[in-house]
């Protein structure tokens, strides 16, 4: 008995004595990560970027619609983001204007260089994990048909392919919706060189009287209002870094006609040109080809 005794006694000490150590442990353990630790860090601070860039292309098409066909465009750009808001102007500068089915020049200005569009947009982002929401404004300033304005809607989802849905509302000159879904991926290549793939989709739906397709009955644009597959578009380029903040982006887009309605010509007028059967134009088959110079800051 005794011994038994003895040793319930001796457990009970052993038993007391590291639970003193292990609670005496725990009292230090918030004061020596109290001395280790580091002042918290300040978060960053918000600031303004943006980018600026040149485009330099063999053409100019728009929606699958031809403007520029002729000559060299220069596309120069300057963007700016401040805590989700951005301002983007744009600019079309043609070296050889012609008339299309879908831009219009005068007398003076076709066959000329010339400066033919500005657009101005203002947008903002709000992100919710991966998925991206951008409401924005464009206001375009044309010099080979009327000046307009749309509103704009934009889902994008940081996933593989980048899927984005787009839809533009006109709400002056030329009322319809226009409804795009595009995809992009990039390929590391050499370095930091990346392979640009992507590729879009688009549908008009024409709402306004201008959008009155071409009866033949008639002579004239008054059919029913023009609501077609559109255009599609396929894009390969390269991004090739020259510093941190300057690139080179050579690129090749293919552009062609979604339906049948969206190619539609109805014959020639009495001057030999194309009539389309859309009031806006019809989407040729078209390559499109140059190098974007691109900085960010």
């Amino acid at each position: 008995m005794k011994i038994v005794t003895m040793l319930m006694l001796a457990v009970c000490f052993t038993f007391c004595a590291a639970t003193i150590i292990f609670c005496a442990e725990e009292t230090k353990a918030p004061e020596i990560k109290n001395s280790e630790a580091k002042p918290p860090e300040k978060p960053p601070e918000d600031k303004v970027t943006g980018s600026a860039s040149m485009a330099v292309l063999n053409r100019y098409i728009f929606r699958g619609y031809e403007i520029g066909k002729s000559g060299l465009v220069f596309q120069p750009s300057l963007s700016a983001s401040y805590k989700g808001f951005s301002a983007t102007f744009w600019g079309n500068i043609d070296t050889n204007q012609r008339n299309t089915t879908t831009a219009a020049f005068n007398a003076r200005e076709e066959g000329k260089k010339g400066w033919d569009e500005t657009d101005l947009t203002l947008n903002y982002t709000y992100t919710i994990q991966k998925l991206s929401l951008t409401g924005g404004y464009i206001y375009y300033n044309l010099k080979y048909a009327e000046d307009t304005e749309e509103f704009f809607l934009t889902f994008a989802y940081d996933m593989l392919t980048k899927p984005t849905l787009s839809i533009y509302q006109d709400v002056s000159a030329y009322p319809g919706t226009y409804i795009n879904l595009s995809f992009a991926h990039s390929l590391p290549v050499y370095k930091d060189v990346t392979l640009d793939l992507g590729a879009s989709f688009g549908y008009e739906f024409g709402q306004g009287n201008f959008w009155k397709t071409y009866e033949q009955s008639t002579g004239g644009y008054t059919g029913s209002k023009y609501k077609a597959l559109q255009d599609g578009m396929v894009k390969a380029g390269l991004t090739i870094p020259v510093t941190k903040a300057f690139s080179i982006q050579p690129v090749a887009q293919y552009y062609f006609p979604l339906s049948g309605d969206a190619s539609r010509t109805m014959g020639y007028d009495t001057n030999g040109n194309k009539i389309a059967y859309n009031h806006n134009g019809y989407v040729p088959y078209s390559l499109v080809g140059g190098v974007n110079f691109a900085f960010n800051f």
